[in-house]
């Protein structure tokens, strides 16, 4: 934001003042706003030229007194430049403040935010994954765009953030940059993150977000049905890639594990569990908590499948997974071929264990949430969707214990 301010040096004389020298005061103005400060320097009240805002002479004291006045009006200007870089809303008062050197402990929005990303950096693979760091940096591209647009800076005191720049960069994220408002609900969950270590640190005694209230709604989860299960592990494929995509995406739709889990699934992570059966004993990858998954037969028979494939023997891998692009492109294709209509992506298959496969045949939503690693059952909420069947079943068993009451 410009702001225009003016200078003057002066001399200021007290009330009884008789003779001798008198102190010389800088006086900053903002928009008719005055501040002052003494310059810690004094003059001839002869010598001084009011209009100039100097001393009158050519001897050596005159001109290291004059050179001093320059060095501080040149400090000021440097101020003024560095509180206009930061962002600030500008007074007299802040401008003193900050030629004086009383300004200290700012801490500025986009310089924590690059130090939490740097630190994220360096703990991937111990607790964070690199698709986490992606989305930091892609809130720092947000930032930085809507920093310059709304503010014309390229940072911010973070004592400035209130609810007023909260609910501007929502709507920023949402109309310049084209976002859901599932996605920039994600984007401002980032920015919160920032926030509560700036209050945690006492950087700032005001939460931003305290009143600021998403109205994202969560989009509806596709998932296939028990038909569409069936059809998708029935369909004979000539094409081998695309026999493979589907077991691996069938694989994930009987275990409820993401891509990226399978992906690195190891040979090493299979073992016997209590009831004498094989399981998974994996940690997922997205959250590092530990996921322990019973495996049923369609999963058993997947793994014995692709036993001796070289990609899973050399790598010590259970199963030969592309990239996350090209699963997904075939995964489309398989779709078409078996005549289902919806947009198939890989997570579908976890959406699909969640709903189809455990929840509608009766597993408990709590088992159904720590096969999947879920550390919060609100999440599995999202992921599996009681059917009308189910519904309708539960009824039915309800209505039958009541009739032989």
């Amino acid at each position: 934001m410009k702001t225009n301010f003016s200078l003057l040096f002066y001399m200021k004389k007290s009330k009884n003042y008789v003779s001798g020298n008198a102190p010389i005061y800088l006086r900053i103005t903002v928009t008719g706003q005055r501040s002052e400060v003494s310059t810690g320097r004094d003059c001839d009240p002869k010598r001084w030229n009011a209009a100039a805002g100097r001393s009158n002479g050519n001897k050596e004291d005159i001109r290291s007194f004059n050179a001093y006045l320059d060095n501080l009006q040149g400090r000021v200007y440097d101020a003024h430049r560095e509180l206009m870089e930061g962002g600030e809303e500008i007074t007299a008062g802040m401008l003193r403040d900050k030629f004086a050197g009383k300004i200290e402990n700012q801490h500025f929005l986009m310089e924590i935010l690059e130090d939490h990303n740097a630190k994220l950096e360096a703990l991937i693979g111990n607790g964070f994954a690199a698709n986490t760091l992606k989305g930091y940096r892609t809130t720092v591209k947000h930032l930085t765009a809507f920093l310059q647009l709304q503010y014309k800076v390229t940072d911010i005191d973070i004592k400035r953030i209130n609810h007023e720049f909260v609910t501007a960069y929502e709507f920023y994220i949402r109309a310049s940059v084209g976002c859901s408002a599932v996605s920039a609900a994600k984007y401002i969950k980032h920015f919160r993150k920032i926030t509560n270590l700036c209050l945690a640190n006492s950087w700032i005694t005001v939460n931003p977000l305290a009143r600021y209230k998403s109205t994202a709604k969560a989009k509806e989860r596709e998932f296939l049905t028990k038909a569409e299960l069936e059809s998708f592990a029935n369909k004979k494929f000539s094409i081998p890639r695309l026999e493979q995509v589907r077991d691996i995406f069938l694989f994930s739709c009987y275990t409820g594990l993401s891509y990226a889990d399978v992906k690195k699934l190891r040979r090493s992570e299979i073992g016997k569990g209590v009831d004498g059966g094989q399981w998974i004993f994996t940690t997922r990858e997205k959250t590092d908590t530990a996921s322990r998954i019973p495996l049923l037969p369609v999963a058993v028979t997947t793994l014995n499948r692709y036993a001796d494939h070289p990609q899973c023997e050399n790598a010590g891998l259970l199963l030969p997974v592309l990239s996350n692009q090209k699963m997904n492109a075939y995964l489309k294709e398989i779709a078409d071929l078996c005549g289902i209509s919806k947009l198939l992506t890989f997570h579908i298959a976890r959406h699909t264990f969640a709903t189809t496969v455990t929840l509608s045949n009766g597993v408990p939503i709590e088992t159904v949430s720590k096969m999947l690693g879920h550390t919060n059952i609100k999440t599995t909420q999202h992921y599996a969707k009681i059917l009308d069947i189910k519904v309708s079943e539960d009824m039915m068993q309800l209505k039958q214990k009541l009739s032989g009451c």
